[in-house]
C-alpha cells in the first residue's frame, strides 16, 4: 500500500528507535538492548497514544531488519484475551527458534492489561518455557491490572505523557511534509486538545488539513470538538461570582457550537481549575465536585442536569 493512503498516524510513524520523539531514557535503554543483541521481558505502561507500540516496532525493526516479518509476532490482546490464545498462537510461536542472527523472536502483546487472570497465568510459565528463544513484550494503559508474577519476570518502563515541545516537534515535522502552514496558537491548540497524546496531535492536524493548508486555532477547536480554555474559564468564573444564569447560556452555546458532551465539559472545567484566580481551598472542593458530577455522569445520569447542577455547586462555592 502507498504510505500516501495511510492515515499520518501511520505514515509519520518512527521507523527505528533513533526517530522516536520524547521517552528519551527509555528509548536510549531499547537502543541498547538492540546494540547488545540481548533483552530481557518487558512491560511498557502508561496511557494511550505517548509511543509504547511505537517503541516496540521500532525495536524489531533495529533488531530484525527486512526479516521482521518472521521474528516478530504482534497480538492485541483486547480482541485475543482468553487462554486459548497463550496455549495456542502464543506457544507455537514461542517455541520456533529464529534462524536469523538475533538468537530470539518477539511477541507483543498490545494491550495486555486486558488478559484474562487464567491468560496471564498460563502466560508465565510460556515466558519461562521459551526464554532462550523467545522475548515477550506487554504493553498495557494500566499495570496494577497485570498480575505479580507477570509483572516480576518482566523489566518495567513507564512511558509519559509527551510534553508540548514534543507534540510541537512532531507537529512541525508533518506540516514541514504535507506543506501545511500551522502557527503557533495553532500548535498550542493542538496541544491542548491532545493532552500528551500523539495521535490526538495528529489526527487533530489531519482532520483541519482536510479544510485548509493554514491550520489556525479556530480550525483546531471546531475540528477537535473542542472549547477554548478561555471559553471555559469564563463559564466557570461567571458561575463562581454568581451570575448562574450567564454561566447557564454559556454552557448552551459551548454544548450548541462545539456538539461537547457532558464528560468532555467536565474533563476541561478539571483542566482549567488550576488556572482559575480562586483560593487554594476553593480549588480542593471544586476538584471534590467535579469528581462527583463525573462519576454522576459514568452512572448514567442526564448530561445537561448534572452540568448545570454543577454550576450551582460552583456557585454556591463562590458565596461562602
Amino acid at each position: 500500500m502507498e504510505t500516501d493512503f495511510l492515515p499520518w498516524t501511520e505514515k509519520y510513524r518512527p521507523k527505528s528507535l533513533s526517530e522516536v520523539v520524547g521517552q528519551e531514557e527509555t528509548v536510549k535503554s531499547l537502543a541498547a538492548f538492540v546494540n547488545a543483541k540481548n533483552m530481557p521481558n518487558m512491560l511498557f505502561a502508561g496511557p494511550p497514544g505517548i509511543g509504547k507500540t511505537t517503541a516496540t516496532l521500532a525495536l524489531a525493526r533495529d533488531l530484525y531488519g527486512k526479516d521482521i516479518e518472521g521474528n516478530l509476532l504482534e497480538l492485541n490482546a483486547s480482541d485475543e484475551r482468553g487462554i486459548g490464545i497463550v496455549r495456542g498462537k502464543i506457544k507455537d510461536f514461542a517455541r520456533s527458534v529464529s534462524m536469523q542472527g538475533v538468537p530470539f523472536k518477539l511477541i507483543f502483546l498490545d494491550e495486555a492489561d486486558a488478559l484474562t487472570p487464567d491468560a496471564q497465568h498460563a502466560l508465565r510459565r510460556t515466558m519461562e518455557m521459551y526464554s532462550s528463544v523467545t522475548r515477550f513484550i506487554l504493553s498495557c494503559n494500566y499495570s496494577s491490572k497485570i498480575i505479580e508474577p507477570v509483572q516480576s519476570r518482566c523489566a518495567v518502563f513507564r512511558f509519559l505523557p509527551l510534553a508540548d515541545s514534543q507534540v510541537y516537534k512532531m507537529i512541525k515535522h508533518v506540516a514541514k511534509k504535507e506543506g501545511l502552514e500551522v502557527d503557533g496558537k495553532a500548535e498550542e491548540a493542538i496541544a491542548y486538545v491532545s493532552g500528551g497524546d500523539m495521535r490526538k496531535a495528529i489526527n487533530a492536524l489531519q482532520g483541519a488539513a482536510i479544510h485548509s493548508n493554514k491550520i489556525t486555532e479556530d480550525l483546531v477547536y471546531k475540528i477537535s470538538s473542542r472549547a477554548r480554555p478561555k471559553e471555559i474559564r469564563e463559564m466557570v468564573d461567571a458561575a463562581y461570582g454568581g451570575r448562574f444564569l450567564d454561566a447557564r447560556k454559556m454552557l448552551l452555546d459551548l454544548s450548541t457550537q462545539y456538539g461537547l458532551s457532558g464528560s468532555d465539559i467536565i474533563l476541561q472545567i478539571y483542566r482549567e481549575i488550576v488556572n482559575l484566580e480562586i483560593p487554594e481551598k476553593k480549588k480542593v472542593m471544586l476538584v471534590d465536585k467535579v469528581g462527583e458530577y463525573d462519576f454522576r455522569l459514568v452512572e448514567g445520569a442526564n448530561e445537561h442536569i448534572q452540568i448545570e447542577a454543577l454550576l450551582a455547586q460552583i456557585m454556591l462555592l463562590g458565596m461562602e
